[in-house]
């Protein structure tokens, strides 16, 4: 397993660049009332047909040319399971892919957060083109992150300039912070 909840989900989001997404929501809901972290992945990317879907959580199967295992999902299936969670993934060949994983938030297993401006920043160095849609919610407060308004206001300065990564990240896990408190 992974250290924190943002790396699993950055391998799901890494599958989904993978899948030449153009977009990629990004939804976490952090309820301490529900005592559940719900995170969904939604892309546009290339999906899959029901042959592939249904062996998908197989390490052994992976449509990457690279390397002969994938890990992402059946790393994030078995993190629900062991933490009193739930799992579902679905996908159509040319719609894209949905996957979705609560977790219990109080489960001894269940990881940290971890850094989700590192987590968002290390997507867009992937690929700076794709749309994020990023939205992190609690019991008080939701946070949004797009990077489409985040290109508007940069009017043409790319956001993989060392300096505006960093400012990404940070202005991330600030917005992050501020609706946990």
């Amino acid at each position: 397993m992974m250290e924190d909840l943002a790396m699993q989900m950055l391998e799901i989001i890494m599958n989904s660049i993978h899948a030449n997404a153009r977009k990629i929501r990004i939804e976490i809901t952090d309820s301490e009332r529900e005592d559940s972290v719900a995170m969904e992945i939604v892309d546009d990317g290339r999906g899959m047909n029901q042959a592939l879907l249904q062996r998908v959580a197989d390490p052994f199967t992976t449509t990457r040319t690279t390397r002969k295992i994938g890990m992402g999902v059946p790393f994030m299936k078995g993190l629900t399971e062991q933490c009193g969670g739930t799992f579902r993934i679905s996908s159509q060949p040319g719609l894209g892919t949905t996957l979705r994983a609560t977790v219990q938030r109080s489960h001894i297993d269940t990881p940290p957060m971890g850094n989700l401006g590192e987590m968002m920043m290390n997507a867009i160095q992937a690929d700076e083109k794709i749309d994020y849609d990023f939205r992190y919610r609690t019991d008080t407060g939701e946070f949004v992150f797009q990077t489409a308004e985040a290109r508007a206001m940069l009017d043409g300065v790319s956001m993989l300039e060392p300096s505006i990564l960093l400012w990404l990240r940070d202005y991330i896990n600030q917005g992050v912070e501020a609706v946990i408190k």
